[in-house]
């Protein structure tokens, strides 16, 4: 059975999710203590944001495996502290993918987003015409290279 849970409701993924989003954003070529330490560190945020009007990270279960996740962060970077809230960290697992997953996840957190009074949700990518499908509009090329968007919802 496929359903979305928010995190805090499914806390035991709690340290799969910290260690796909290392491995996927995070930085590379740490030693394994490093490695550990930011896995923890990645925990306590997610633990301290749980209760945050402007964060909410949902997790997609399928037979009790972690599928994927999505996030809706306060403030994602230094490029644009001025924007809220933020559409971030959608991830499938490869052996998931291909299957329209990541369809489920961003229309779960963009409902997610609606349903807590946004009008608008932000993001920033370097993939091109990928979250154009899911009605992402162009603003600007950030400092770091990646465009921002946003979603009207």
């Amino acid at each position: 059975m496929l359903k979305i849970y928010n995190i805090k409701d499914k806390q035991e993924y709690l340290e799969e999710v910290a260690i796909l989003t290392q491995k996927e954003w995070g930085t590379k070529n740490l030693t394994e203590e490093e490695f550990n330490q930011k896995i923890e560190k990645k925990i306590s945020k997610i633990l301290s944001l749980l209760d945050h009007p402007s964060y909410s990270k949902l997790v997609l279960i399928k037979d009790d495996d972690l599928v994927g996740f999505i996030s809706i962060f306060p403030v994602d970077g230094d490029e644009r502290t001025d924007l809220s809230p933020w559409y971030a960290t959608m991830y499938v697992k490869e052996e998931y993918r291909g299957n329209g997953y990541s369809k489920l996840l961003n229309d779960a957190i963009l409902k997610e987003a609606k349903d807590r009074g946004f009008k608008k949700i932000y993001l920033k990518t370097d993939l091109i015409n990928y979250y154009e499908k899911f009605g992402a509009k162009y603003i600007e090329k950030l400092s770091n290279g990646e465009n921002l968007y946003y979603i009207d919802l």
